[in-house]
This record gives structure tokens, C-alpha cells and sequence, in this order.
């Protein structure tokens, strides 16, 4: 028994170490992503969007594990919360990454369009907001620290504040004719892409007090600021425009 045990808890430590490992490349990846959009670099773009890739075989390799550490120790209590919290996690980075590649695919379809300084000073900011959020989800993950976690949620309200303003610069540039419609469109879109991985941080944080505490975590009511932001986006939005998966 006592084998098992120490087998176990390796399982869970290599688990979670992947995991970590696997966030800090999101970390990477969120200010390289806005030095994108900032800069029009299009070869870092490239490599931005094809390393996606590898950080989705590294997510399904550590869900696999994960599901290995159910079927083959059968844990129990807070053992089984730790193994669902991870398997949860490991989407919410898995799509940070996503999104991150979002924004270099929306930088590659507005190259050769200048942004103005008040749109490139929010987009820096929230570039650096995000970055922030997602350090502090993978610290609150790794020191198990529910305080941590819980601050998330006001980290990301920030967030939110800026990209209202980002949304209204929008306006503003595309009315006063700075930025065409369909660059207006890409920026929107950005905008989005940035609050999502704001929400994907938060979301792990709740994953944290969820091992910690217990309390399971509730997503049964849209975030207020998407319901906003969405209605602001479909007066931006032309017909047919989605956001990248």
C-alpha cells in the first residue's frame, strides 16, 4: 500500500510539474504575441501560431497522464480534486495558447496598417495585463495558495477596464478615419482574444480553491463584461466575422 501511495503522489508531482512547464510557455508567449501586433513582425507571427502545435501534444500528453493517475490509482477526496483541477487546467492553458495565436493571426491579416499611439499604448498594457494574470494563475497553482487565487478575479478587472477603453479608441480612430473598418474588425476581435485569456487565468485560480477548499466552482452565469463587450463587438463586427478557434 505504502508503494502505491509513493507511486501515486510521483504520478500527481509529474503532472503538475508538466502542467507548470506548460503554462510558463503561455507566459512566453502572451508579450511575444503583442510585440507582434505592435511591431508587424511577421516571421515571429509565424513562429508564434506553428509552435502552437507543439503546446497542444505537450496538453493531450499531460491529459493522458492524468487520466492514467484516475484509472490506474483510483483516487479519492482531495487526491481525485487535485486530478479533476488539473485535467481542467490543462484547457484553460491549451486555449491561452490558442488565443495567443490569435492575435498573430489578426496581426499577419492588419500588416501595413499603423496603428495610432492611444491604440498601441492599451494594447501594450493589456498585453502586459494578461502576461501578469497568467504568472500569477501558474504561482497560485504551484504554492497552492487559495489568497493568490482569489485575487485573480480583480487582476482580471482590470483587464476588463482596459479593454473597454481599447473598444472606444476603436471607435474613435475608425470614426475620425485613422483605421479602416476591416482593421477596426481585427482589432476587435483582439480585444476578445485578451480578455479570454484574462477569464482562462481566473478560471484556473478557481481551480486552485477548488483543491484547497473544496468549493466547486461556478461558470453557470456569463461574466458581465463579456455580455458587454459582445454587444460593443457586434457594432463593430461585420457579417460573417468569427473568432479563430
Amino acid at each position: 500500500m505504502e508503494e502505491l501511495r509513493r507511486t501515486y503522489h510521483q504520478s500527481l508531482e509529474h503532472a503538475r510539474t508538466e502542467l507548470a512547464l506548460l503554462a510558463a510557455r503561455v507566459v512566453e508567449i502572451i508579450p511575444r504575441a503583442t510585440s507582434v501586433l505592435l511591431d508587424g513582425d511577421l516571421q515571429a507571427a509565424d513562429a508564434v501560431i506553428k509552435g502552437d502545435a507543439d503546446i497542444d501534444a505537450h496538453a493531450v500528453e499531460v491529459e493522458e497522464h492524468c487520466v492514467q493517475i484516475l484509472a490506474l490509482q483510483a483516487p479519492v477526496a482531495t487526491d481525485l480534486r487535485q486530478v479533476l483541477a488539473l485535467l481542467k487546467m490543462i484547457a484553460e492553458v491549451e486555449r491561452s495558447a490558442d488565443l495567443a495565436a490569435n492575435i498573430c493571426k489578426a496581426a499577419r491579416r492588419i500588416y501595413g496598417h499603423d496603428l495610432d499611439p492611444k491604440l498601441r499604448g492599451i494594447v501594450a498594457r493589456m498585453g502586459e495585463q494578461a502576461t501578469s494574470l497568467f504568472t500569477h494563475a501558474i504561482e497560485a497553482f504551484q504554492e497552492n495558495d487559495a489568497a493568490k487565487a482569489a485575487a485573480l478575479d480583480d487582476m482580471d478587472a482590470y483587464l476588463d477596464a482596459l479593454q473597454k477603453q481599447f473598444i472606444a479608441a476603436i471607435f474613435e480612430s475608425q470614426a475620425a478615419g485613422r483605421v479602416d473598418l476591416q482593421v477596426a474588425v481585427q482589432l476587435a476581435m483582439v480585444a476578445r482574444f485578451y480578455e479570454r485569456i484574462g477569464d482562462h487565468a481566473v478560471n484556473m485560480g478557481e481551480r486552485v480553491l477548488y483543491i484547497v477548499t473544496g468549493k466547486v466552482p461556478d461558470h453557470s452565469k456569463p461574466k458581465r463584461a463579456r455580455v458587454e463587450l459582445d454587444q460593443d463587438l457586434n457594432a463593430v463586427v461585420t457579417p460573417g466575422e468569427t473568432e479563430d478557434s
